[in-house]
Order: structure tokens, then C-alpha cells, then sequence
């Protein structure tokens, strides 16, 4: 008998939301999920003028980027982004193991590292002016500093959960003995 929900990889599932978030979770056939940070997703992006940081970004011209962002809405973006990627990677974790016939496991990966992602992308976003920042040219842009902090918090998140986590299910399993 045909699976309504066949296989979906969750490598696939994360990098569609790293496309825009939504697109895994459509790829995951959670539309309703989907729809909803797609449509954040475009409130977001037109509030905090993202296109136009990011275009005047890559344009070199920083005045004009600094100028043109709303921090106000453009730190919602990256708590967005990040959900929508750990969204999508746990839910096709899911949907395989339902497949395989598992249980659905309780735990979820990744989670230190989008959490990290998230505190980090806001850190850079929101303090990239700084005058420590200053003296690498390119972490004084939004965009490139927001980038940077995310994937070092992020790092640094999925080292903090292997560690608590090894640490949790050994203490776990000697209580269980």
C-alpha cells in the first residue's frame, strides 16, 4: 500500500528552509506550517527592507545598509529562519521513523545549533556597529556580521548539546541500572 507521506530527507527538507523559510516544510507536505512562515516570512522581509540591505550589501555601499534596515523588524528574521530550518529537518526525521515503523523519537537534533544560529544571527545583526567590529571592514555589514555570529553561536550551540546531552543519557542509564 502507497504511503500518503513517502520518504523525505531531512537533509533536502533543511536545505529548502535554508532557501526560504516554508519551503521544507512544503517539501515535508506540512502545508499549513509552511504557509504560515512563508507568509512571516514575507511580513518580515518587507518590514525590515531586508531585500535592500542585502542588495546594498553586496553592493559594498555600507552607509546605504545601515540606512535602509529596520532593526526593529529585522530581528524577528533570524528566529524565523532558524525555526523554519529545525522545523523541517526534525519533522522529515519523523515522518521516517513513522515510515520504518519506529517510534517517533523524543529527541531532537540540531537543536543547539539553531538555537545558537538564532542568539547568534541576532547578536551580529544587532551589534555589528561596534567599535571592536570596526576593525574588520566586513563584519561591519548587517548581513555579513549577522552570518558570521549565527554560524560561530551555532557551533558552539550543537558542542554545548553533544556534551549535556552524552552527559544526560549517561546519568540516564546508570539511574536506570
Amino acid at each position: 500500500m502507497r504511503s500518503s507521506r513517502p520518504y523525505k530527507s531531512p537533509n533536502a527538507a533543511m536545505f529548502w528552509s535554508v532557501v526560504m523559510p516554508g519551503f521544507g516544510q512544503i517539501y515535508n507536505r506540512d502545508y499549513f506550517i509552511g504557509m504560515v512562515l512563508l507568509g512571516l516570512e514575507f511580513l518580515i522581509n518587507l518590514n525590515s527592507h531586508l531585500n535592500l540591505v542585502l542588495f546594498t550589501t553586496f553592493q559594498g555601499d555600507l552607509l546605504r545598509a545601515h540606512d535602509s534596515v529596520n532593526y526593529s523588524w529585522g530581528l524577528f528574521y533570524p528566529s524565523i529562519y532558524g525555526f523554519a530550518i529545525w522545523q523541517a529537518y526534525n519533522s522529515a526525521k519523523a515522518n521516517n521513523n513513522k515510515l520504518e515503523g519506529k517510534s517517533v523519537e523524543k529527541r531532537t537534533f540540531f537543536s543547539g545549533f539553531f538555537i545558537g544560529l538564532v542568539i547568534g544571527m541576532d547578536f551580529g545583526l544587532f551589534w555589528h556597529d561596534g567599535s571592536l567590529l570596526k576593525t574588520i571592514p566586513l563584519l561591519d555589514y548587517p548581513v555579513f556580521n549577522g552570518v558570521l555570529f549565527g554560524l560561530v553561536f551555532g557551533f558552539l550551540g550543537n558542542l554545548a548539546e553533544n556534551k549535556w546531552y552524552r552527559r544526560w543519557t549517561r546519568k540516564t542509564r546508570i539511574m536506570e541500572e
